[in-house]
């Protein structure tokens, strides 16, 4: 069983991270409990792959206060915008492949 993989990223396998992504791909900022409330995940499970898509540089973080309380917001940048249209677009291609498996 072979399967085409050229073009996917590694960092897109996890749902919790394509869901971080796709989330971002269609806001320009969210904050810490948007993201968990969309994803419907708990924050420890949430922060770490956060951590994972900072790592590889595909979010950006904005930190600031609204009023006393820390805000934490998270943007995709340049890196993340091109990584995750190119994983898009394999998975795209793929699927037009009509190959089963």
């Amino acid at each position: 069983m072979r399967i085409l993989t050229d073009g996917l990223h590694k960092a897109f396998e996890s749902r919790i991270r394509l869901g971080i992504m796709s989330a971002l791909a269609v806001n320009d900022v969210l904050d810490f409990n948007a993201l968990k409330e969309y994803l419907d995940v708990t924050d420890g499970n949430l922060a770490s792959h956060i951590k994972a898509l900072e790592k590889e540089e595909f979010i950006g973080v904005e930190k600031s206060f609204v009023g006393k309380k820390p805000n934490t917001r998270y943007f995709m940048t340049k890196e993340g915008k091109k990584a995750f249209n190119d994983h898009l677009e394999a998975l795209e291609k793929f699927i037009k492949s009509g190959k089963s498996i």
